[in-house]
């Protein structure tokens, strides 16, 4: 499977369609396909990560699109992205959190597959490869995974990966599931997957607002909503670089309780939607109980 740069979005200018509402209409006019030689779409999530972005960006293959989506950053995050990766699309998410700026970025996504991608240097780019070469040997969804063989990390620390040891196993437990490595996130999937993911719509609450799944939850949302599906997910070994300039916004236990809280909100989800479709409507757990 080789990645190649052969098709490109349909705007002369590579910024004509920055602005989101604009950019969410021209990729509804590129109705994803799936086969042999997908258009891939990098969605970066990134918030004042300017010097990280000005070394990961050019590190990335050739593929259809690079979407930054900006959260609203306070440094030079959209010139440096600019200037790192001629033809970058830069837009901006419509609230706050990583859930927000993915969500808009898969929105905005003209490709036939999306590889979510960290800005802070922890992702390789040249495992892409790896995850598009899964998707087309017939995966829907590719995992990646620092604990299987051929995985790693230069980042996670002794407390961090039993945490996620445990909740690995209650998501599997309460999902079916066998993921080896549920809290990471990078990962790929086919496009036409994204409406019934069923993600937070984009347009709606402003500013400081933040609805469930606009959070760090966002990648457990996916996981789990994956999983219910009963889509074919193969994971992927990856291996986790450590981040290259400022301080992590991942906070072990806070963050840990979230996960937690979402695998309980996403279970109650599954059990929800199946009593719906035998007794009629309801009022979602995520939502009766605020879990924002």
């Amino acid at each position: 499977m080789t990645i190649t740069d052969t098709e490109r979005p349909l705007a002369a200018d590579a910024n004509e369609f920055d602005n989101l509402a604009d950019a969410i209409a021209h990729a509804a006019a590129c109705p994803p396909r799936r086969g042999p030689d997908p258009r891939v779409s990098v969605v970066v999530p990134a918030k004042n990560e300017a010097p990280n972005l000005r070394e990961v960006l050019p590190e990335l293959p050739p593929v259809h699109e690079v979407i930054v989506v900006d959260g609203h950053s306070h440094d030079n995050t959209v010139a440096v992205s600019r200037a790192a990766r001629p033809g970058v699309r830069v837009i901006q998410q419509t609230r706050r959190g990583k859930g927000n700026a993915l969500a808009c970025g898969f929105l905005a996504a003209s490709g036939d597959v999306i590889v979510m991608f960290d800005a802070d240097g922890s992702a390789d780019p040249a495992e892409i490869e790896r995850f598009v070469g899964a998707l087309v040997g017939g995966a829907d969804f590719a995992k990646g995974t620092r604990f299987a063989p051929g995985g790693g990390s230069h980042d996670i620390t002794g407390l961090r990966a039993a945490g996620n040891l445990g909740l690995n196993q209650l998501s599997n437990t309460l999902f079916g599931g066998g993921f080896t490595d549920l809290c990471y996130g990078y990962n790929a999937f086919w496009r036409d997957l994204v409406p019934r993911l069923a993600l937070p719509p984009v347009f709606g609450p402003p500013g400081d607002t933040m609805v469930w799944g606009d959070g760090f939850e966002i990648e457990t949302v996916i996981n789990c909503r994956v999983a219910a599906l009963g889509l074919w997910i193969t994971e992927v070994p990856s291996v986790e670089r450590r981040r290259l300039y400022g301080d992590t916004n991942l906070r072990t236990f806070s963050d840990g309780g979230r996960v937690l809280r979402t695998l309980v909100a996403e279970w109650q989800r599954v059990g929800q939607q199946r009593r719906t479709r035998r007794f009629g409507s309801f009022t979602p757990a995520w939502e009766a109980e605020g879990l924002v």
